[in-house]
């Protein structure tokens, strides 16, 4: 039996389980697959990818342009880096805040050599002005830019050189359709299944050089969101806990007692994924509830909650979503330890009051 009476670890804040990109995840760079046949899950984005991939090596012409969109952390930046390595091309990194005036992205693109790949991050996010610059450069390989001011302004076009551009981003529903109808290629990363997170997890400890049975990398996928960069975040720090408790080495006790203590629990929810169905439930009756009233319950930002939260609740049959709001399941009154009474699930899915 471990003994976690002393000299244990304060339990996380609840950002550990945030899918969000955070300054501990810098050495996550050194865990990615470099190649498509080292990259687990996404079976069918890997397949498809894997064919246009050929057939543009076949042809000597760079990739079509790319969008990939999907939650946070299912491993974009990763399929930008891997296009590049397998067309044997150079990957430009930058996102769509970074790019804040035209004159910026035209600097990106005529700096840009044959067949590299140009990776923009939350590409939803570039500004209307900056968008329209990229229209004649994905479909013409050209650039129009303005030279001097007033009466005396002439347009000039520049030629670039051939290159594919890939957009990743985790609203898709707030890009533009003519930025979205540019891009040729289209990838929606969804959420992993445990199993394979357990082999993502394998993969990562042996890198790290770190001894885990099969056991302790199911009990640490099953309470990774379906997010391998959240699988890797607690592979780290459950590896702390091996380090002090069990010879450095995972098995599934340790595993389990390590995520208690970090506050995540057997369905993988954080204290904050149970302070919002706890609030719409004490509050709210358990819903109908809309997005912006449930934020301003547990002083959370809306956008947060929708691109963080509310995935993984959804998939796992905690919350649903109707045309009135949000509403919790019985499975999450379970889950809680609260009595059901007030609502009752109707054949659409949806929950409907009793009044």
């Amino acid at each position: 039996m471990i003994d976690y009476s002393k000299n244990t670890p304060e339990p996380g804040d609840g950002n550990i389980l945030t899918a969000q990109y955070t300054p501990e995840d810098d050495a996550e760079g050194s865990l990615r697959p470099r190649y498509l046949k080292e990259y687990i899950g996404q079976e069918k984005a890997k397949q498809n990818l894997s064919v246009f991939i050929e057939s543009a090596r076949r042809r000597s012409e760079p990739l079509d342009h790319v969008i990939l969109h999907g939650p946070p952390g299912l491993g974009k930046t990763t399929l930008a880096a891997i296009i590049a390595n397998e067309m044997g091309s150079t990957l430009r990194k930058t996102s769509g805040p970074a790019i804040e005036k035209p004159r910026d992205l035209a600097a990106l693109l005529t700096s840009l050599d044959e067949n590299d790949v140009l990776f923009i991050d939350e590409i939803h996010r570039l500004n209307r002005q900056v968008e329209e610059i990229l229209y004649p450069a994905m479909e013409d390989r050209q650039i129009d830019i303005i030279i001097g001011q007033g009466p005396a302004a002439t347009s000039i076009s520049i030629d670039l050189k051939p290159f594919t551009l890939v957009g990743a981003t985790t609203r898709s529903g707030q890009l533009s359709s003519p930025l979205r109808d540019r891009f040729g290629i289209d990838l929606k990363l969804e959420l992993y299944k445990p199993e394979e997170l357990r082999r993502i997890i394998t993969r990562s400890a042996d890198i790290l050089k770190v001894e885990i049975d099969p056991d302790g990398a199911l009990e640490i996928a099953s309470r990774s969101r379906g997010t391998p960069r959240i699988a890797n975040r607690l592979l780290r720090r459950v590896r702390d806990f091996a380090e002090i408790y069990s010879g450095g080495v995972i098995t599934r006790e340790l595993a389990d007692k390590a995520l208690k203590m970090l506050d995540i629990d057997g369905s993988g929810l954080d204290a904050i994924d149970r302070r919002l169905l706890r609030g719409i439930i004490e509050n709210y009756g358990g819903g109908p509830v809309g997005l912006d009233t449930i934020a301003a319950t547990i002083n959370e930002e809306s956008v947060t909650i929708e691109d963080v939260y509310e995935p993984y609740l959804l998939q796992q049959g905690f919350l649903t979503r109707t045309p009135r709001g949000r509403c919790v399941t019985p499975r999450a009154y379970a889950h809680l330890g609260i009595p059901f009474s007030g609502n009752s699930p109707d054949a659409g899915g949806q929950t409907s009051l009793k009044l």
